[in-house]
């Protein structure tokens, strides 16, 4: 996807130009649209505040369903569990299945509306380390504040009428990403409560796999193609902008992943009796990682920068426009340094990145011996923009690896190999990857969905060309040529991917009352 970069000589009257067009009222049926969003935050703060209890009990039932996308027994358990939330809430639904993939969630409520929209949320988690938790991370605990506070627990079976937004729920995929599932159905809820409309017909696709890369998707899209069918998806993932504010974003990150393992004598060898003679893997692995990736974060991979598409000036405009949040962070995260000479984070999620993932080799501490040990592996994870596709990426690193006078081998190496060769790579590629997406900011679907987002949140919205994380974007809008817009709700510190995943409450309230806004007023905003 290539972009014109435009050269804007003055920044501030621009983007003042480009705020006042998008705020200005177009055509009849403003008054409509604004009535009706309105009415369902009022609808579902109303419904929010008589159920809470009932809603967070109902989540919590949802997490404590294991959800890793490896174990089919468990996916399939969790499917059925959300068939029956949306039946109870009459949405016709059934399970959409593909050889090899755990079950689609698939729901339609058909409203006889102008326009249909799809939602999208995932109900499968990344893998656990039961003993880097605090709690069992299928067991779901709720505590008066954050754990690092040493808040209190409270006993899900006696909850309060009021459940404070500070309070958090903790358990795995409670912030990534079973949140927007209870959110969502909960906003069907509560307009159903209100006797208020849902102004568009509506479709549910869970998926159960997009943490283990969506290697299947594809093939389910292909196979359910014409009920997959809408004028635009919502995707419901990730977290809300680190300011707190409701976050609305056009575009995702790519991915792709490789292992790469690089070796030394066949056998390990004392330190003393060797060192200095023998090469040591880990010092090669380290030396390696240090030519692929500058201190700052820069790529040095030759080619890469080539590959990049440059940010268009509305993007850059719309990051400059967000309240900033790096400092807050360096002191929430202790941080007493970052990356990127001085860019703000927004701006550095634009490029691509590598991230070692994990280092395989020795021991430290206790373990540790006075060895060379005989191989070190590292894991790498690369995040991905345009124009840089994963084959661009496995070609690039490849020929990295090489100039740096490794021998590339695809299966693990025999001492015949290792001997005829000065420096010898296994380097792994994962077979799932996509590329980046980033959507027009500007299309008539983005600007409705951000008009109703400033009035459910009484003006306080952050609108960024793309969040950091990947998700499956290409692969949809390759099947379905579909536009779409993310509208993530959890915490930003909620602990995703990692020991301790946590919701803050009041990210689950306010959800609540945003999808419901989107629900009531879309129909309206879509037809202006």
């Amino acid at each position: 996807m290539k972009r014109v970069v435009f050269v804007i000589r003055n920044a501030r009257l621009w983007l003042f130009s480009a705020l006042l067009v998008f705020c200005l009222p177009s055509v009849a049926g403003t008054e409509d649209a604004e009535s009706l969003v309105v009415q369902a935050v009022a609808a579902a703060r109303t419904h929010s505040k008589a159920n809470q209890a009932g809603i967070i009990r109902e989540f919590a039932e949802l997490l404590a369903l294991r959800n890793v996308a490896s174990n089919h027994d468990d996916m399939r358990r969790n499917a059925e569990f959300i068939l029956g939330m949306l039946r109870r809430r009459g949405v016709e639904s059934r399970l959409l299945e593909a050889p090899g993939s755990p079950p689609v969630v698939f729901g339609e409520l058909n409203r006889g509306a102008a326009y249909t929209v799809l939602i999208y949320a995932h109900y499968d988690g990344q893998p656990v380390q039961r003993e880097l938790w605090a709690s069992d991370p299928w067991q779901p605990v709720l505590r008066a504040g954050r754990l690092e506070d040493h808040a209190a627990t409270i006993d899900l079976a006696s909850l309060p009428v009021e459940i404070p937004g500070e309070w958090r729920l903790y358990a795995r995929s409670a912030g990534d990403d079973k949140a927007p599932i209870i959110g969502v159905l909960s906003a069907i809820d509560a307009l159903a409560a209100a006797d208020i409309p849902v102004s568009v017909n509506l479709k549910f696709f869970f998926d159960g796999e997009e943490e283990a890369g969506s290697p299947h998707l594809a093939d389910m899209i292909r196979r359910h193609a014409n009920l997959l069918q809408a004028d635009f998806w919502l995707f419901c993932d990730g977290p809300v902008h680190q300011s707190r504010r409701q976050l609305v974003s056009f575009g995702v990150r790519g991915m792709t992943a490789a292992d790469v393992t690089v070796y030394g004598p066949t056998s390990q060898l004392h330190s003393g009796h060797y060192g200095n003679w023998a090469p040591n893997p880990i010092m090669m692995l380290v030396h390696l990682l240090a030519s692929m990736r500058a201190p700052d974060g820069v790529i040095l991979v030759d080619g890469f920068a080539d590959a990049v598409a440059e940010p268009g000036a509305e993007a850059l405009a719309a990051i400059a426009a967000a309240p900033p949040v790096d400092g807050l962070l360096r002191k929430d995260l202790a941080l007493g340094w970052t990356e990127g000479n001085g860019q703000r984070l927004e701006r550095l999620i634009m490029n691509p990145a590598i991230n070692v993932r994990g280092i395989r080799a020795g021991g430290v501490g206790e373990t540790a011996r006075n060895a060379i040990v005989d191989q070190a592996t590292v894991s790498l994870g690369f995040r991905l923009v345009p124009d840089l596709t994963p084959e661009k990426v496995k070609a690039l690193v490849d020929a990295h690896i090489r100039k740096q006078g490794y021998t590339i081998v695809r299966e693990p190496p025999d001492s015949q190999t290792l001997g005829r060769h000065e420096k010898v790579a296994l380097v792994e590629w994962r077979e799932y990857g996509y590329p980046a997406v980033w959507m027009d900011m500007n299309d008539h679907r983005a600007r409705a969905m951000s008009r109703i987002l400033l009035q459910a949140r009484d003006g306080e919205l952050v609108r960024m060309p793309t969040m950091g994380g990947s998700l499956p974007l290409h692969v949809i809008r390759q099947g379905l040529d579909v536009p779409i817009v993310m509208l993530p709700m959890a915490n930003h510190d909620n602990n995703q991917h990692s020991p301790n995943e946590n919701l803050r409450i009041q990210n689950l309230w306010d959800a609540i009352e945003v999808y419901a806004a989107v629900l009531a007023g879309l129909g309206a905003e879509l037809g202006r």
